[in-house]
């Protein structure tokens, strides 16, 4: 039987944690005196009851009402603010004097949040109404008769705009990641998907342009019912973008009088499209709202529970009768007397039903309470099997290579350059791969909420062991082709025979990839997709935090993405059929795209940071972006380097590539780790830490610097022994792949932890529609 306190800390949410009872420690204090209870003495057997005691006063809330004068009295009292929060005072024969803020902590949070959620439900009350009001119109408009031909609007309603500046930026406001709330709705709506910026529900950066010429295209208000509203609509997307500046020099061609703002000067159309869109984003806020009740009713519940083990531990304990009396004091507290939250979570659940699922109960739950995907035995045994395969498979080809001497020195020069660049990729890919799922493993071991982080389905996220499916059946594969055609070398075919199976073995993963079927993880495969759509098109698009993380892997991965260029000129320009592999070096253009290549995923990162300095004025964006310049420069140095390898060239790579060093380890350890804090209770790391071990931390920060340092490599040249360079290449390239796996743990921790100390759990979608003042 699984203890309670396992349960309670594996039910717990994890961003509430600190606010949540600390039922150790309680249980710790009862241990002490479950042990004293074996002494004599009963002076010290009373001085830790009463300790106990004290202790418990910290975790409960207790009535004036309910008094045994002999073992517990109990005092509330209101506070001076406005509030009007009670306090506790718990006497044990005599009276506490302080009033201890920790009494009341399960209370305040309680309440804190329960106010934050119905604020926020009675505002999607007003979005909900607004929204019926414009589409019952809409509706009136198309009943009176299809539109004339000569219009090429469709049906839409009219409101007079009132003048309002604001630039494009104000709109972009709202982070990108809707998307991922509202992604399952509609398969045919995925593209008008969007993310919001968390805890910014109401307030806007307005950024006045100097000519004053562009207006934001959400920024527009419209009357509609006697309401001055503005419509709210994120502008995230290069095509969204594109699409509201065309909108707006049309409506400035057309209607010449805007500037005037007269009541017909100028006129906005919101049409079925607007609002299908507004219609979305209000459901993604309902279905957040709804997931933050369910949290609350969690916290609730396992606080109640836990009070209660903890308080029929220490009668056992003590043989005092306390349970009765603070049970029923906890009872009657504001926490579980309550009861807005759990009215208000009928309620979203009501409107739901009526306005997003055509009144199917069933239907609605599917998004208010989606069924997590159930983990199958068949998975582990396929795992089992494919590893097995592998392992084999690799030997036999291991075995194979050193007979024929294919990866010494003086190997074959044909089957290095050719053969070998496609099992590089892969390994470094699959590597990778590998090492995420060990993440996912040890996030979820520690309660790292990573779905949360990156904002992932819960109902079609990749399981750690997916991800380990999918590297193990991909490995085995490739493995098996390579020693297949490793094979058919050795027995006389030629070149000219076989050189097209590493090419179709790419190929195949290429159409995997992009496979339109609903086969083999499509909904991850096309979110993977999207992703790196999002990061070459970086300065278009607005950067989540799922976006910068992949551009952060990139970056570890530049042999890779050199090695698919190169094969993938290979196969494109026929040289396969030729075996003139050094056609794709000789040709200058192609020589100078294997050398941007080094270059873009830094370059893609800096734009980011570029992106995220304008859409939220942090200077540390701009500190950071310094970060992948250093690093695009220490890497053109070594470009330099390859081709004309004198002492100069030498002495630049030293300098700039111990200046990009410097920098990327003082950014690792100081803001994506968070370490190295002189103050913290824990010196040179953080007041708080998801690993008991600290010696981890420390042997991290060592590992993390000698494999920043893979760069030597290029001063020294050293090799191992008469093993080709390549295969030296290939395990410096691996190095700095486990580098990144390690640094990808310490980066969502201290994520998670940064949204632990905002008890933020939920998402804060922005709204479409905003009332505003006339005189605005």
């Amino acid at each position: 039987m699984v203890k309670f306190s396992k349960q309670f800390e594996g039910q717990l949410v994890p961003e509430w944690k600190e606010a949540f009872v600390d039922y150790r420690q309680l249980k710790k204090e009862i241990k002490k005196i479950h042990l004293l209870n074996h002494q004599n003495t009963k002076k010290r057997k009373s001085s830790f009851v009463n300790s106990i005691v004290s202790s418990l006063r910290k975790y409960t809330c207790l009535d004036h009402k309910h008094r045994e004068p002999r073992v517990i009295q109990v005092h509330r009292k209101l506070t001076a603010s406005a509030s009007s929060t009670d306090l506790y005072e718990t006497e044990l024969l005599e009276q506490f004097a302080d009033t201890d803020a920790a009494l009341n902590k399960v209370n305040q949070f309680y309440r804190t949040k329960e106010k934050e959620f119905l604020e926020r439900g009675e505002s999607l009350k007003k979005q909900m109404e607004i929204l019926t009001e414009l589409k019952t119109a809409l509706k009136q408009r198309h009943a009176k008769g299809p539109p004339s031909q000569d219009s090429k609007e469709e049906d839409s309603i009219s409101g007079t705009i009132s003048c309002d500046d604001e630039s494009i930026k104000d709109v972009m406001d709202a982070e990108q990641g809707l998307e991922n709330l509202t992604e399952e709705f509609d398969k045919d709506d995925i593209k008008f998907s969007e993310t919001p910026k968390s805890g910014e529900l109401e307030r806007s950066i307005r950024m006045k342009k100097e000519d004053g010429k562009f207006r934001s295209f959400s920024g527009r208000v419209i009357n509609c019912q006697g309401k001055n509203l503005r419509i709210h609509i994120p502008l995230t997307n290069p095509t969204r973008t594109v699409s509201a500046i065309t909108y707006l020099l049309w409506d400035d061609l057309v209607n010449q009088s805007s500037k005037k703002c007269g009541p017909e000067g100028n006129k906005l159309h919101v049409n079925k499209k607007k609002l299908h869109h507004a219609e979305k984003m209000i459901k993604g806020a309902f279905i957040e709202l709804y997931k933050g009740l369910g949290y609350l009713k969690t916290y609730r519940n396992l606080n109640m529970l836990a009070f209660v083990k903890i308080l029929k531990k220490f009668d056992k304990v003590t043989n005092k009768q306390v349970l009765p009396i603070y049970l029923r004091v906890v009872e009657s507290s504001y926490f579980n007397s309550s009861d807005k939250a759990l009215k208000l979570a009928d309620e979203v659940e009501e409107l739901f039903v009526k306005h997003f699922a055509e009144d199917d109960k069933r239907k609605a739950m599917k998004y208010l309470k989606p069924t997590l995907r159930k983990e199958s035995h068949a998975v582990t045994f396929f795992i089992g099997l494919f590893t097995g395969c592998f392992i084999a498979l690799f030997v036999g080809y291991v075995i194979m290579a050193h007979i024929t001497g294919m990866y010494r020195s003086n190997s074959d020069t044909m089957y290095m350059e050719t053969v070998y660049p496609v099992l590089s990729m892969f390994s470094l890919l699959f590597l990778h791969f590998f090492l995420y799922g060990c993440n996912i493993f040890m996030w979820r071991k520690t309660r790292i909420n990573y779905s949360f982080i990156f904002e992932l389905s819960p109902t079609k996220e990749l399981k750690y062991r997916d991800v380990f499916l999918i590297c193990t059946t991909s490995m085995t594969a490739v493995v098996g082709v390579l020693f297949v055609h490793l094979s058919l070398v050795e027995k006389g075919y030629s070149y000219a025979q076989v050189q097209v199976i590493p090419g179709l073995l790419l190929l195949l993963f290429i159409v995997v990839l992009l496979c339109p079927f609903n086969i083999i993880y499509k909904s991850s495969r096309y979110r993977l997709l999207s992703v790196l759509r999002n990061i070459i098109l970086s300065p278009l698009y607005k950067v989540v935090m799922l976006d910068f993380f992949m551009a952060d892997q990139l970056c570890s991965q530049v042999p890779m993405l050199r090695e698919l260029e190169y094969i993938a000129c290979y196969y494109i320009t026929g040289s396969y059929k030729t075996q003139d592999y050094n056609y794709c070096m000789r040709n200058r253009i192609l020589q100078e795209t294997c050398y941007a290549v080094s270059f873009l995923p830094y370059y893609w990162r800096a734009m980011q940071c570029a992106r995220r300095w304008f859409d939220e004025g942090h200077k540390s964006h701009l500190i950071n972006l310094g970060k992948y310049v250093s690093a695009m420069l220490a890497a053109g140095a070594k470009v330099a380097y390859e081709k004309e390898k004198n002492v100069g060239w030498l002495c630049l790579v030293v300098i700039m590539s111990t200046v990009a060093t410097v920098y990327q380890l003082y950014w690792d350890f100081v803001k994506d780790w968070g370490l190295l804090q002189f103050n913290s209770k824990n010196p040179w790391l953080r007041d708080e830490l998801m690993l008991r071990q600290k010696f981890i931390y420390f042997f991290s920060m060592g590992l993390n610097l000698v494999l920043r340092l893979a760069w030597l490599q290029t001063v020294f040249h050293y090799n191992f022994g008469k093993v080709d360079y390549r295969v030296t290449m290939l395990f410096l390239a691996a190095l700095e792949v486990v580098r990144r796996g390690q640094w990808n743990f310490y980066r969502l921790e201290n994520e998670h932890l940064n949204n632990a100390g905002k008890f933020r759990a939920v998402k804060i979608v922005p709204l479409p529609f905003h009332e505003v003042d006339e005189q605005d």
